[in-house]
């Protein structure tokens, strides 16, 4: 069995299911409970196959179980980033976007949309960061701010999703990257 990331698909499908959850209980944040479903529905014909799963498994729970998922995502560049209380995909996937390196004004500007976002939403700004900006994400907070209820509790819903796709890329290789047993 492969020790380290990427894992091949085959490799996936050894795991025990404590071992799955051990490995892919952190791509839905704070939420094991999504990865501990998604063990059951092995095997995987492909990484497709696992990441379609993860959305599976999120889109089939109850309305309570989706909303506690959004819950237990930090705000962007908030307090617990601040104290390194979140996932370390997180943690990094925030980094790259620059949100460790905030000047007091935009610190001052997100806590503002995050206050504002939750109070209206009743559950944190979501947005997969990997790849985008911080003026990217400011922007995409104002417009969503704006938005329904039920709109944006779809959009945050694709965008967990999203955030979905890019941790499992990063630990799954595809069957063309697949390393050796």
């Amino acid at each position: 069995m492969t020790a380290a990331f990427p894992l091949s698909v085959s490799d996936v499908n050894a795991l025990s299911d404590d071992d799955f959850v051990a490995r892919f209980g952190d791509v839905a944040e704070h939420s094991r409970w999504v990865a501990a479903a998604v063990a059951r529905r092995r095997p995987f014909a492909d990484r497709e196959a696992v990441i379609a799963a993860f959305e599976t498994v999120v889109e089939a729970a109850d309305p309570a179980a989706r909303l506690a998922l959004l819950r237990a995502h930090p705000d962007l560049a908030g307090k617990a980033a601040l104290r390194g209380e979140i996932a370390a995909d997180s943690r990094a996937e925030q980094k790259g976007a620059g949100l460790d390196s905030l000047t007091a004004a935009e610190y001052a500007r997100f806590t503002d949309l995050n206050q504002r976002y939750r109070a209206r939403f009743g559950f944190p700004f979501i947005f997969a960061v990997k790849g985008a900006t911080k003026h990217m994400i400011l922007d995409a907070f104002e417009d969503r701010l704006g938005n329904a209820v039920e709109a944006e509790l779809a959009t945050a819903l694709g965008q967990v999703a999203r955030i979905f796709r890019f941790r499992l890329e990063d630990r799954i290789a595809a069957a063309a990257e697949e390393p050796a047993s």
